[in-house]
């Protein structure tokens, strides 16, 4: 479903902020080509965070992923309800989770991931693992000791401070 309008032109300037900040990086070898950004809903930035993958050697550090971490930090809190996330490009599943997670109430992207594909960051492969039953995905997946997991698992429920996300 698509977002309702609401200021058309606060939320193209910040998607701007994002794409400008993928080429920002890109064009210091910082990261592949793409960016994102994080903000209220009066365009107060509260975090922005690029592709650090190669610069950093971390898998994990796409561009939505870094900012939610730097708007988090900087907010102090786990969940970033009430704010929105633009993005150079459609997210791929793990960000897209990561948005999720993160509460974030709307996403505005630019490129399609059919646009990433184009240029070697082709995420189709993991859209459909992620529909398979893990008996059927590539990655050979072994569930075990699953009591002792829960064993661990159920004091959490009355665990005092325990925080639920």
């Amino acid at each position: 479903m698509a977002a309702p309008d609401r200021n058309r032109a606060l939320d193209l300037r910040l998607l701007r902020r994002a794409v400008e900040l993928s080429k920002e990086k890109m064009l210091v070898n910082a990261g592949g080509p793409f960016g994102a950004v994080i903000a209220t809903p009066d365009g107060e930035i509260v975090g922005e965070g690029w592709n650090r993958v190669t610069s950093e050697s971390d898998p994990t550090a796409h561009a939505e992923i870094t900012a939610i971490r730097a708007a988090c930090a900087r907010l102090g809190r786990f969940e970033l309800s009430g704010l929105t996330i633009y993005s150079s490009c459609e997210p791929c599943p793990m960000c897209l989770s990561a948005i999720y997670w993160a509460r974030l109430d709307r996403l505005y992207y630019a490129a399609t991931r059919t646009d990433a594909a184009e240029i070697g960051f082709d995420d189709a492969f993991l859209y459909t693992e992620l529909t398979l039953d893990p008996s059927q995905r590539q990655l050979p997946s072994v569930q075990a000791l699953r009591e002792r997991a829960q064993q661990v698992m159920l004091p959490w429920k009355q665990m005092p401070g325990s925080r639920r996300y």
